[in-house]
């Protein structure tokens, strides 16, 4: 028989987990205008990629097209940041041979007509495996509207078919096109920055690294969104989001195994950043999201890059998940991140 005392205690006990599971619960809730471009993503119905095969991965439905669905079905969406004064296709040297990229130059306003523009070299998403410069299509053209910046997003390997480290590769192959060939389009060679979003932003941090390694002009910033920075899938925000959409723990682990050769290459750190040698890097932004597994490794990055005396910039958004940075139409926590990115930028190009 419980005596007044312990019954005290076990109600209180009662009491302060059904607080943390609330607590809990909360927080892995978006927030209101993300829920909707997230219920429309379900209804769209797509299957778990980590069941199929890469063929049927990279037809699946994608955060853009729930965007583009509410969008549709919105008064509210803002567009004006899509348009540009030109989207062209091009062809960028890979690490093995050319490779496409895609230039988005924006109205030349406040600016000379004939005065050279900066340059960014932006990296898609997507795992190293799917997705492409369309899916990825609307951060280049947002951001070079806010920098007036041209920006070249380029369209590197996929794994399977290409197996770490040709991504890599083909990254720093691109951005050392661009910086001898940015006057060929109009850019500033002596101002390029690099920009990616979560494996893209893998990508660009790895771009400016090999710069400094080779002696090659480093990029005036490296912008890194959600990035994949750690090969640990047991931190924090996998603990806590290995469940989440649009990304979980269990399309990381499918992803990894479609780009590495072997388990071992997670211990890499072209792909294992946070153990990488960061000393002597250009300032760096770090965007993570608070519903996202790659939180964590995003935040121990910005740490680590502090600590090997890089001046970093770090923020997390809280109520929006992995792909959010993209949706600055129909999301206001996305126009934030993007007027923060973009001030950023236009920093270290002293504009």
């Amino acid at each position: 028989m419980y005596t007044k005392k312990s019954l005290f205690y076990f109600i209180t006990i009662i009491s302060v987990t059904v607080s943390l599971q609330s607590f809990a619960a909360k927080s892995m809730m978006p927030n209101e205008e993300m829920n909707k471009v997230l219920k429309e993503l379900e209804k769209k119905g797509g299957k778990p990629i980590e069941n199929l095969s890469v063929e049927d991965a990279r037809s699946q439905p994608t955060p853009t097209d729930a965007v583009r669905t509410v969008m549709a079905n919105s008064k509210d969406a803002n567009t004006e940041l899509l348009e540009l004064a030109e989207v062209k296709e091009i062809t960028v040297d890979g690490g093995t041979g050319l490779i496409p990229a895609r230039v988005y130059r924006p109205y030349n306003k406040n600016l000379k007509s004939k005065l050279a523009q900066p340059v960014v070299v932006y990296f898609h998403g997507g795992g190293f495996v799917i997705a492409d410069n369309d899916v990825y299509d609307a951060t280049p053209r947002a951001l070079a509207n806010k920098t007036r910046a041209i920006f070249v997003s380029v369209e590197y390997r996929k794994a399977p078919e290409n197996k770490f480290p040709a991504a890599h590769e083909d990254a720093y192959a691109a951005y050392k096109w661009v910086v001898n060939n940015a006057a060929s389009f109009g850019g500033d060679p002596k101002r390029v920055a690099v920009a990616g979003e979560s494996a893209g932003g893998n990508l660009a941090l790895n771009v400016a690294i090999r710069a400094r390694d080779e002696k090659f002009q480093l990029p005036t910033h490296e912008l890194l969104i959600y990035p994949v920075a750690g090969s640990n899938m047991d931190t924090e925000s996998y603990r806590t989001y290995g469940e989440a959409k649009p990304l979980n723990k269990s399309m990381m682990t499918w992803f990894m195994g479609n780009y590495l050769n072997t388990p071992a290459e997670k211990d890499d750190p072209r792909i294992n950043l946070v153990a990488a040698n960061l000393k002597g890097l250009k300032p760096c932004t770090i965007i993570t999201a608070q519903i996202d597994p790659l939180r964590s490794e995003g935040e121990e990055l910005a740490k680590k890059l502090k600590q090997q005396g890089v001046a970093v910039r770090y923020k997390n958004y809280e109520g929006v998940t992995h792909e959010f940075f993209g949706m600055a139409p129909v999301l206001r926590d996305a126009r934030s991140a993007q007027e923060m990115a973009a001030s950023r930028l236009k920093k270290s190009f002293k504009l």
